[in-house]
Parts: C-alpha cells; sequence; structure tokens
C-alpha cells in the first residue's frame, strides 16, 4: 500500500510540476510561445491582426509641376515686399515675368542641348529685361536686376535694414 502511495504521489507531483512549469513559461515569455517578442507577444496574445481584405499599393504620384503662373504669383510677395512696389509696377513685373516663365519653362521641356539651352535662356532674359525696363521705373529696374543677383531673401534683408536706419534717423 505504502508503494502504490508512493508512485501515485511522485506522479501527482511530476504531473503538477509539468503543468504549473508549463503555465510559468508562457507567463514570461507571452502568450503563443516564441517569447521576447516573437509569436503575438505585441498584439497581446491575439496573432497577427490582419485585414482579410486585400489591399492595394498605391503608387505615390509625382508633385504636378507648377505653372508659370503659380511660380510667380508664390513669389511675388516677397518681391513686391523687397523692391517696394506699388499696385502698377506690381502687375507689370507679374505680366512680364509670367510671360517669360513660360517661355524657359517650354525651353525645359524641349531638352535641348547645353550650349543651345543657354542660348535660349540669355535670349530669353535679355528680351525680359528689355520689357521690364520700358515698363518700371529705373530704380525699380535696377533693384530687381540687383535683387536677381543677390537672391530675394538678402534683398529681404538689406530694405528692412534700410527702414529700421531710417527710423532711427527720425528718432533722433
Amino acid at each position: 500500500m505504502k508503494k502504490v502511495m508512493k508512485c501515485g504521489s511522485i506522479r501527482f507531483f511530476i504531473i503538477l510540476s509539468v503543468l504549473l512549469g508549463s503555465s510559468e513559461i508562457y507567463a514570461q515569455y507571452g502568450y503563443g510561445g516564441g517569447g521576447y517578442g516573437y509569436g503575438g507577444r505585441g498584439n497581446y496574445g491575439y496573432g497577427s491582426q490582419r485585414s482579410s481584405i486585400p489591399q492595394a499599393q498605391e503608387t505615390q504620384k509625382e508633385p504636378e509641376p507648377k505653372t508659370a503662373e503659380q511660380l510667380v504669383d508664390g513669389e511675388m510677395p516677397r518681391i513686391s515686399e523687397a523692391l517696394g512696389l506699388n499696385d502698377f509696377e506690381q502687375a507689370v513685373l507679374s505680366s512680364v515675368l509670367k510671360k517669360y516663365v513660360q517661355e524657359r519653362i517650354e525651353a525645359q521641356i524641349l531638352k535641348l542641348p547645353p550650349e543651345k539651352m543657354l542660348e535660349v535662356y540669355e535670349n530669353i532674359t535679355k528680351r525680359q529685361d528689355e520689357e521690364l525696363k520700358a515698363g518700371l521705373p529705373l530704380e525699380k529696374y535696377e533693384a530687381f536686376v540687383a535683387m536677381q543677383k543677390e537672391g530675394v531673401a538678402k534683398t529681404l534683408k538689406k530694405s528692412k535694414k534700410k527702414k529700421k536706419e531710417k527710423r532711427k534717423k527720425t528718432k533722433n
């Protein structure tokens, strides 16, 4: 009787330790085995939550190139501020720039050889300068040419400095 009891209790303890040991392993390493994040630990034991509906891969559309009008309209406020243009001067400059920016865009589309492209650009710039000279006062035209060389940002900084200096002189 004692032997039967010993065998039964040993079996009981073995089975109990196996059951307790396996539940402890699952508790430490996540649901579904694997451990350390594998096998659904990040999904809290519910497997990989994938949609049953297949999703088509969307191809990213290339941004459409801006038109000449969009380019000029986007820069006109900064140019106008930098040069101190009135409404008439702003309208003249805007229309001339739109016309010649459109020509430059068309030249780019043609994809000419570099030397030919340079020649076309110089021709466009020459005609643009002639039109601007005729439509703008001389000091505004010269300021525009200087702004093209330096850039809008530098011209804006210079105009702001001039305004500050004028304010200081009027205060004194």
